[in-house]
């Protein structure tokens, strides 16, 4: 097959979607004063710091205890303020999920959860602090909401999107700088509804946080060998864009990548979907069954798979199933 033009997108680094959490925060925090905003003594980190600095008497160190913090979120939001309490991804989820079933979402209220340092990309720190199931924890949350941006210009977006929802919410950002895939001062971000990045008809590419910078660069690969992938930012989980999945579905073959488990993540959530649209072969790109280790960034993506090779492998083998 011939190579085919698709959109191009120039990728240049940008900064941590966690970076970009801290100043929107601070945003939201001189637009609303109901705003209030904890964390697990990880504030440096998770840069909440920035909204520390500037609303100190809005903000609320809860020490190395995540469990206390989301029960103290949830008495918050039911008391008319709206919380937004933040540690590393894996100890929110796995120290906190207690918490945030019984606290949170049984009684529905309206408290925002962001997991800072998500999946196997915070590098030399090892298994114990890399969140690879979050994904699936939260979904399993009845009620919540579940956001994965993919950049800077789609994580400010969506803290406030997360601000003016009423409900629980669940947001994972990264410690790495990401490739900018927005404009900036995009705002055209809705909660639940998916961004085509690409349109295309042979294959459909759909990723969420950093692996959406792969997807597109295997698209242009793919494009190279006269293949047409639609891509799409599924930055919303949780409720996901069915519409969107509708759409990948008629192309015939769908890749997910995700940089989580397979078990539970975006990879199960879009395959339920499909099931109930249109049934297409599947190739799903994420860590299969194992936790990682400690070593760069850039060789834990190569080793489990997360990178545009490993996306372009896998839509090579669907098509061939198509």
């Amino acid at each position: 097959m011939s190579a085919i033009s698709v959109p191009k997108f120039e990728l240049k680094m940008g900064g941590a979607t966690r970076d970009a959490y801290g100043k929107a925060l601070a945003e939201l925090g001189r637009r609303n004063p109901n705003i209030v905003v904890l964390d697990a003594d990880l504030s440096k980190s998770t840069k909440t710091a920035v909204f520390a600095k500037e609303f100190p008497e809005r903000f609320f160190t809860c020490g190395i205890a995540e469990a206390d913090m989301v029960g103290i979120a949830g008495g918050m939001a039911a008391s008319g303020k709206i919380p937004f309490a933040s540690s590393f991804s894996a100890f929110l989820m796995c120290k906190g999920f207690d918490q945030l079933r019984v606290a949170v979402a049984l009684p529905g209220v309206n408290a925002k959860f962001v997991g800072s340092h998500g999946g196997i990309s915070i590098g030399e720190d090892g298994p114990s602090q890399m969140a690879i199931e979050d994904y699936a924890l939260a979904c399993s949350l009845a009620g919540f909401t579940v956001v994965s941006p993919s950049d800077e210009v789609s994580t400010r977006a969506l803290v406030l999107r997360m601000a003016e929802y009423n409900g629980p919410v669940y947001m994972r950002v990264g410690r790495p700088k990401v490739p900018l895939i927005y404009a900036a001062g995009d705002d055209n971000f809705t909660l639940g509804k998916a961004r085509v990045l690409i349109e295309g008809h042979d294959v459909a590419l759909i990723g969420c946080g950093l692996l959406v910078a792969e997807c597109l660069r295997a698209a242009e690969t793919l494009a190279a060998e006269g293949v047409s992938a639609m891509v799409v930012d599924m930055h919303t989980l949780k409720p996901l864009d069915r519409e969107a999945v509708a759409a990948a579905c008629r192309t015939g073959a769908i890749v997910t990548a995700e940089e989580h488990l397979l078990d539970g993540g975006l990879g199960s959530q879009v395959a339920r979907a499909a099931a109930e649209i249109r049934p297409v072969p599947m190739e799903y790109v994420g860590i299969r069954n194992t936790y990682a280790e400690s070593a760069t960034p850039e060789e834990l993506l190569e080793k489990y798979g997360l990178t545009a090779g490993h996306v372009v492998a896998a839509a090579r083998r669907v098509l061939k199933r198509k």
